[in-house]
């Protein structure tokens, strides 16, 4: 009689309401921002730094913003090419051929505290909109350095820069433009929901070339 009576109520209208609403909330929980958020967070160091270096390497232009002197402080950003290495051979430090940064130009570029955010967007990849969390994005701050002639390093800058953008070859006719790099201080990688990952430049810089 109870057996007949369980088996009874497991087919009844409610308890298949009651488990369609169980097995609805379950799966609303693994759709949920919250979840995905703490799923990024627990991403390894490692691996979010693979993918910041992944995103540079294949990536040629960004945005290059700093504080203008000539707006009062605002914020000022320029679309600017740029190279972390030759393809196949990204080292993470991306390298810039600058003329000027400000509105109307004429003041110093070594130094500037700066932010390069660089997009997966213009690559195809991700296929979506370029604001949606899946597209991956990364934003890197430090200070500008002239790298002069004289310096060693001239040599693996203008391969990178002219490598990637073959163009630049003939800009040195132009005496104001000048090699840059960027002196890394803080990375921070988006991808998924959540807040962005903070990657260390150490864990960035010790990725293997890409």
């Amino acid at each position: 009689m109870e057996a007949g009576t369980m088996k009874n109520s497991s087919s009844s209208p409610l308890f298949v309401q009651l488990a369609a609403l169980i097995l609805f909330f379950l799966l609303s929980l693994l759709r949920s921002p919250v979840t995905v958020s703490a799923q990024i967070t627990f991403m390894s160091p490692k691996i979010a730094a693979f993918n910041a270096r992944w995103l540079m390497a294949k990536s040629n232009w960004g945005i290059l913003s700093t504080i203008s002197v000539d707006l009062g402080g605002a914020p000022f950003g320029n679309v600017v090419s740029f190279s972390d290495g030759e393809p196949g051979h990204g080292f993470g430090v991306p390298y810039f051929y600058l003329a000027e940064l400000e509105p109307k130009g004429g003041y110093e570029i070594n130094g500037t505290r700066a932010a390069l955010t660089v997009s997966e967007d213009p690559l195809g990849t991700c296929r979506k909109d370029t604001q949606n969390p899946n597209c991956r994005r990364i934003t890197l701050t430090g200070k500008l350095k002239w790298i002069s002639l004289e310096n060693p390093e001239i040599k693996f800058a203008q391969v990178a820069l002219f490598t990637k953008h073959p163009e630049m070859k003939d800009w040195h006719s132009y005496p104001s433009f000048q090699i840059y790099k960027l002196d890394l201080e803080d990375i921070f990688f988006f991808y998924e929901f959540g807040s962005p990952m903070h990657v260390t430049p150490k864990d960035y810089l010790e990725v293997p070339p890409i």
